[in-house]
């Protein structure tokens, strides 16, 4: 089965955005593709979740799934706990995306947060999810200042943990790239011995899906061909 884990230095650095370039490029490429949020947190019922957003930047039907959702802006075993909700085990997470990859040709599995973040009260994480799926994962990072750091001990978790990493793409790259930023093209590889796949421009994630496709092209497609197929 051909399934990708997304995840991130953090919350904020654009996993979404990127999921959505993937399966954008994925259909383009007429990939039947499902993307999974494993636990979306900090959103109340009703509103717009991160699948959402891919759907909204892909513009074409793809399945999308949820598997809990939390109302507070925390880890997720965290929220699952002070909602009196149940927690997403690595099983469940395990047994939703085998059943996507069943009737698809790509599944992209995105995580809360960071590779470590609690998923539930026995210490599980994502990283459990993906050796469980003998799956590799994509790192997620900032483009500036700290970055390398985020992303060194990122990578030093995946080897410890003997996960396969397809490599790392910077999730928003601004317009006005600071010195950091522009050093940081050639540090990321360096320190972490992982390949930078691209960078998607800032603000792409508010760009209609008729700018997300060439965008993602520009920034991704060569990066991540082995996924979206097509050439």
């Amino acid at each position: 089965m051909s399934v990708l884990v997304v995840t991130g230095t953090g919350t904020g650095v654009g996993k979404t955005v990127v999921t959505a370039a993937i399966a954008a490029l994925a259909v383009a490429a007429r990939r039947r593709v499902a993307v999974m949020k494993v636990t979306q947190t900090g959103v109340g019922a009703g509103q717009p979740g991160d699948v959402e957003q891919v759907r909204r930047l892909v513009g074409f039907p793809i399945t999308s799934r949820e598997l809990a959702r939390y109302p507070e802006p925390l880890a997720p075993a965290t929220a699952a706990r002070r909602a009196g909700l149940a927690p997403v085990t690595p099983a469940t997470a395990v047994a939703a995306t085998e059943e996507l990859a069943a009737v698809h040709d790509l599944v992209l599995l995105e995580g809360t947060g960071g590779l470590l973040v609690p998923l539930d009260g026995g210490g599980a994480t994502l990283a459990d999810v993906a050796a469980a799926l003998a799956a590799p994962l994509l790192v997620v990072v900032a483009a500036g200042l700290g970055t390398l750091n985020h992303t060194a001990l990122t990578a030093e978790a995946l080897r410890t943990r003997r996960l396969s990493c397809a490599g790392i793409v910077i999730g928003a790259w601004p317009a006005e790239p600071d010195l950091a930023a522009r050093c940081n093209v050639a540090d990321l590889p360096a320190v972490t011995g992982l390949p930078l796949l691209g960078a998607l421009p800032e603000g792409a994630g508010r760009l209609t899906p008729a700018e997300f496709l060439p965008a993602a092209r520009q920034a991704l497609e060569s990066g991540v061909q082995r996924w979206v197929g097509g050439g």
